[in-house]
């Protein structure tokens, strides 16, 4: 990749039981398409916390969008939802609540912001040789 070049991809999911597999799998497809299978193990696993997170948490949530920007310095991935209440780290216990902790321990970077009247959660990876 050339460093100015930048892949993205976006895709709108619904809130329902079956996206966060299905995030799995087109994130890791995606990331397949650009040979940039390095990033697939945590990315696959960071988006399916952000999007179980929605799905848990976003009452009456409409569409969510999952959008993954690959460029020079690495992978950027972020969850739109419906809800601009912003995202809480919990104490995990036998049904949950690791999600956002998770994220913290394996991206390199994340956070979350105000985005129209929802919120984007975003994570970044960086590449393992400079991770």
């Amino acid at each position: 990749m050339s460093p100015r070049s930048v892949l993205r991809a976006t895709v709108d999911l619904p809130p329902g039981a079956r996206s966060a597999a299905a995030a799995r799998h087109l994130v890791g497809q995606v990331l397949e398409a650009w040979s940039a299978e390095g990033f697939r193990d945590d990315a696959v696993l960071l988006v399916s916390e952000l999007v179980s997170n929605v799905i848990r948490h976003v009452i009456g949530g409409t569409v969510m969008r999952i959008e993954v920007r690959l460029s020079e310095p690495g992978l950027h991935v972020a969850v739109i939802d419906s809800s601009a209440a912003p995202p809480t780290r919990r104490s995990g216990g036998s049904h949950g609540g690791h999600g956002l902790s998770l994220v913290s321990v394996v991206a390199h970077r994340w956070g979350s912001e105000a985005h129209g009247s929802g919120k984007r959660v975003w994570f970044e990876l960086a590449p393992a040789d400079t991770g």
